[in-house]
């Protein structure tokens, strides 16, 4: 299992941010992003995902084994937390989240609505579905937004699991996950050209 990204050119609103970006990811490997707010990570992490088509280039090994979490919870407000999670096990063929529970502390949360949860909550229980999809591939878009220092630590532990398992993760992130084995990729020396073709939009997507 890997992820292979091969001199990929992106665009955003239709123009072009990076371009040229390669990469690879095997089974227990992560990747950290770096670069300055609006220089292309999220558009590249999109990309990767599936949610938008790159103007050129290739990602291979991707199809349908990549859980993404962005800067949304993704949460049903009037469903508890037990059915939010069950409800997101069984949209990917799962069946168990008892794992995802215990992972982010919400065990003690299950029966409460997920409307009711503070902010922290919401977002330990949209991190938490990641554990239910199966995927083995996670991309993530700054996933420790409003999370305490107890919960990042939480979900570096989560992370750290998800690579002992054989797992993979592409992270968008300035905060210390305690991944020290991580790879460092700075997207900044692949800022698009000012004479990239955009060829067709990205728009519809945005």
């Amino acid at each position: 299992m890997s992820l292979t990204v091969t001199e990929l050119t992106i665009a955003r609103g239709g123009m072009p941010v990076l371009a040229g970006v390669s990469f690879a990811l095997s089974a227990g490997q992560a990747m950290i992003l770096r670069g300055p707010n609006g220089i292309g990570k999220t558009t590249l992490l999109r990309t990767v995902a599936g949610l938008q088509p790159a103007l050129s280039g290739s990602i291979e090994g991707g199809e349908d084994q990549i859980a993404y979490a962005a800067h949304s919870d993704g949460l049903k407000a009037m469903l508890s937390v037990r059915e939010n999670l069950t409800f997101w096990a069984q949209v990917f063929g799962q069946s168990d989240i008892s794992q995802a529970l215990s992972a982010f502390n919400l065990v003690e949360l299950s029966e409460r609505l997920a409307g009711t949860l503070s902010a922290g909550q919401k977002r330990r229980l949209g991190l938490a579905r990641l554990l239910v999809t199966g995927r083995p591939i996670w991309v993530l878009d700054e996933p420790t937004v409003s999370l305490d220092t107890a919960s990042v630590e939480m979900f570096g532990a989560a992370v750290r699991a998800h690579l002992a398992g054989g797992g993979m993760a592409l992270i968008a992130t300035h905060i210390d996950l305690g991944l020290p084995d991580a790879t460092v990729l700075d997207v900044a020396p692949y800022i698009a050209p000012l004479d990239v073709a955009t060829g067709s939009s990205d728009e519809a997507f945005l």
